[in-house]
Formats: C-alpha cells, sequence, structure tokens
C-alpha cells in the first residue's frame, strides 16, 4: 500500500525532473561540435588511380608472335590419379590440390555466388576440368583470389598452377609465362548508363573511363582516335559501381566481362562494335612446358566432349554473346 506521505514525494520527484532538464539544456544555448559537409560527392572504391601506367608483360623488347599460338599436346592425357613421375602434373597430384589464381567479381566467369558462397562461373568451369583431369574430381582446389594486376606476378612466383581470370594472350606477356591454346575469344567494347548519347569508344574523348589495373583494356583506350581519361580499379565490379554513381562516363573492357555487367544492372546498356580480339588463355609458369601442353589436352577433351558448349550455354549463352562455338587450337611446335 502506497501512503499518502509517499504519493507526496512522488509528486514532487516527478515536477523535479522537467526542471532539472530544463536546466541541463539551458546551461550550452548552441550545438557542440557541428560536422563540417564539405562535399556530397559519394566515395570512390578503394584504389583509384586516374591515368595509370600500363602493365600488361614485361618491359623489355617484345619479340613478334602468335599470342594465340600455344604448344601441342603430348599425346593423349594419362589417366586421372596417375599423372607421370617427374612431372608438373605429378608434383600437383602429390600436393592434393590444384591451386588457381581466379576472379571472384566478375559475374559468369569468375564470381562468388551469394547463396551458396562457391565460385563460379566459365572460368571456374576451366579450372574443374584440369582438376578432374588431374585427380578424377574437380573439387579438388584451391582458389586463390587475385586481382587483373596479380596475375603474372602470381605465376612467376609460384604462388598458382593457373590462372584462369578472363586473360589476354598477349607478345609480352608470352615474356613472362605461358599460355594456354585459345579456350574463347572475346572483344573490347563499351558499357554506358541507358540514358547516355555515347554510341561508341569514338565518342570517349576526354571523358572519364573506367578500366582494371593491369588489363590490355587500359592501353587499348589510349590507342583510340579520341583516347579517354583512364580511371582504374583493383576490380571490374568497381567500375560498375563508379558507373552507377556517375563518377565516370562509360566502362569499357571485354565485352564478356561488360555483359555480366548488363545482366546485373539493367540501367546500364553495352554499345557500340568490338574494337579489338581478345584471345583469352590460361596462364601457367613459364617453366612448366609439360603443364601447358597438358592443359591443352584438357581443352581440347572439353570440347570434344561437350563440357565447353554446356558451360557456355550455362553462362554466357544467358547472356546474348555470340554463337556458341570454340576456338580453334592454334599451336607453334
Amino acid at each position: 500500500m502506497i501512503t499518502g506521505h509517499r504519493v507526496r514525494a512522488l509528486a514532487a520527484v516527478a515536477l523535479a525532473v522537467p526542471a532539472l532538464l530544463l536546466t541541463a539544456c539551458s546551461v550550452s544555448g548552441k550545438p557542440v561540435d557541428l560536422a563540417t559537409v564539405t562535399s556530397l560527392d559519394r566515395p570512390q572504391p578503394a584504389g583509384v588511380e586516374v591515368n595509370p601506367p600500363t602493365t600488361t608483360g614485361s618491359a623489355a623488347a617484345v619479340p613478334p608472335c602468335d599470342p594465340a599460338a600455344s604448344l601441342r599436346p603430348a599425346g593423349p592425357l594419362p589417366a586421372p590419379g596417375a599423372m607421370p613421375g617427374g612431372t608438373t602434373m605429378k608434383t600437383i597430384q602429390d600436393r592434393g590440390r590444384l591451386i588457381a589464381g581466379v576472379d571472384q567479381n566478375t559475374f559468369l566467369f569468375g564470381f562468388r555466388n551469394p547463396t551458396s558462397n562457391a565460385l563460379e562461373g566459365f572460368d571456374i568451369d576451366r579450372v574443374r576440368d584440369v582438376a578432374a583431369a588431374i585427380f578424377g574430381d574437380p573439387g579438388k582446389v584451391q582458389y586463390k583470389v587475385i586481382t587483373s594486376a596479380e596475375r603474372i606476378d602470381a605465376l612467376k612466383k609460384g604462388e598458382v598452377d593457373i590462372v584462369v581470370r578472363t586473360m589476354t594472350a598477349t607478345c609480352a606477356r608470352w615474356v613472362d609465362i605461358n599460355f594456354s591454346a585459345t579456350y574463347y575469344v572475346a572483344g573490347q567494347r563499351v558499357v554506358v548508363d541507358r540514358s547516355s548519347p555515347i554510341t561508341g569508344v569514338d565518342q570517349l574523348g576526354g571523358k572519364r573511363v573506367c578500366a582494371a589495373k593491369g588489363s590490355t583494356s587500359i592501353q587499348k583506350l589510349r590507342e583510340a582516335p579520341a583516347p579517354p581519361e583512364v580511371v582504374a580499379v583493383d576490380n571490374w565490379s568497381d567500375c560498375l559501381v563508379m558507373l552507377q554513381q556517375g563518377q565516370v562516363a562509360a566502362v569499357s573492357t571485354d565485352d564478356t566481362i561488360l555483359s555480366g555487367m548488363v545482366a546485373q544492372d539493367p540501367n546500364v546498356k553495352l554499345v557500340g562494335p568490338r574494337f579489338t580480339e581478345e584471345p583469352y588463355g590460361i596462364g601457367i609458369p613459364k617453366q612448366n612446358e609439360d603443364m601447358v601442353r597438358f592443359v591443352n589436352g584438357v581443352l581440347e577433351q572439353s570440347v570434344a566432349r561437350g563440357s565447353w558448349a554446356a558451360s557456355y550455354a550455362k553462362w554466357l549463352g544467358q547472356a546474348g554473346g555470340p554463337a556458341a562455338a570454340p576456338p580453334a587450337a592454334r599451336y607453334r611446335d
């Protein structure tokens, strides 16, 4: 039971509280530590560079070559799990896993499925084909996620056995590493906002255009009749973000990568024809020629068995790409 004295005491406290709050508020008549807003610009992705140096291979003199011509397979493939002694493939088999440098940000080619957290895409299928040929198990892979700029160094340092990351074979890159036969041919194009009046690369002069560090796309943009101001980022997904935020007028790279952007965002569009040819090869350390011949045998087998076509239909057919025809292998020996 609450007594009359207790009621009067509680009422006094209740009356005192508002008075205390008013007193506290009147101690200072103005806000403290006001934030000064100097810009409403949206933040840029980390690592953005404007007009970066071009780094697509060796700085030494580059001998002429056919960049799409690789080393011929050395006869039929050995049975999975029975790699010949003394070979690069036997070393990988004994280790128990293939180490592959891949992307996780390029939709349709190498990306992380947000539902399963698994790496998927056309390039990932090529890795799984190689693992299946060595082990009889396509899942025996250790994926190492790398950026475009890290691809060659990862191979030269022996951090990975192969790189399968939308990598164009060029004569400059052949100086530093080996490539498999071409497993896909792309071509550079342009993506812009759907409301943009830009219709091709010839209209990019002086405009800010996004490309990935270490890609051949940067040099090709600089060779355009009307060169743009190149904005370089670590990953292609950063380019899409900058385009969405209005920080660049366009993104330019291989149409395969751009098709993935269009599939992700209906507010952007592909414009203009291809203005380059980009033969994709699997990167392999320079000293491992036996691995080059083995991987080329795997690629021939994937075409013959239909796994290349099935992979294309699953990933690239949905993006409206060219007809599902694997490129004919070319060999230099």
